[in-house]
């Protein structure tokens, strides 16, 4: 079965891609930046805006200094991903630290510990 995908998705799964390849390859050089893996892209609906969302292992503070590296590094990125890319508009990227896995890891301690009690 063929999985019909709509330009917003194509251009979020493109955006995702082109990002963690330019962290992946060391080109993106802020040395506040950590160990970050890009997690998902959320485009607003007329595209002219990305949401990166991005997730590590670390502090608090290391966390809100790679979110600082990333943002500040935003006009390069999107340099990079108009030429990179056939879009005939690149949005506006910002970054945002994904807490995905921090709220996984905090249900099953909950969990564990209800376990306990039983």
């Amino acid at each position: 079965m063929m999985t019909v995908h709509s330009r917003k998705e194509r251009v979020e799964h493109l955006l995702k891609e082109e990002i963690a390849l330019m962290l992946m390859r060391g080109e993106i050089k802020d040395p506040r930046i950590g160990f970050v893996t890009i997690t998902r892209v959320r485009m607003s609906k007329d595209l002219k805006k990305a949401r990166v969302f991005f997730s590590m292992m670390g502090s608090q503070d290391e966390i809100a200094l790679s979110k600082q590296g990333l943002n500040s590094a935003r006009a390069f990125i999107k340099r990079e991903l108009a030429r990179r890319l056939a879009l005939k508009h690149i949005p506006a990227v910002s970054f945002e630290y994904d807490d995905t896995l921090d709220y996984a890891d905090h249900i099953e301690r909950v969990l564990r510990r209800i376990k306990e009690e039983d």
